[in-house]
């Protein structure tokens, strides 16, 4: 099941790198009044600083909560410590979205 999933990840990103090099200009350029903008590489990213943060966060938060659960289980004293650790797991995808504002704020 897990080796499908990651198969069909992996086709869709090759999938889109074939793209970016395939018709570069419909990806990267904007056109503004005195010419050619390439405004395109700063919104991709932020687009990939977002998602690789929310992807690992979300690896994370799965790995860590399942691991969790069966401590709670096990010592329910445990459930305040398993929370922290899923609040830092979760902290990644806000640290890839402050990245992303910040390389927004550039433009």
């Amino acid at each position: 099941m897990m080796a499908n999933s990651t198969v069909r990840g992996a086709s869709v990103a090759i999938l889109v790198c074939i793209g970016m090099m395939v018709c570069p200009d419909l990806l990267w350029a904007t056109e503004s009044v005195g010419g050619t903008t390439w405004l395109g590489p700063a919104y991709m990213s932020a687009a990939v600083a977002v998602g690789l943060a929310c992807i690992g966060s979300g690896f994370a938060v799965g790995k860590i909560g399942s691991a969790g659960m069966g401590a709670i289980s096990e010592k329910p004293e445990m459930m305040g410590r398993v929370l922290v650790f899923v609040g830092l797991a979760e902290g990644i995808a806000i640290y890839g979205l402050i990245i992303s504002i910040m390389i927004l704020n550039k433009l």
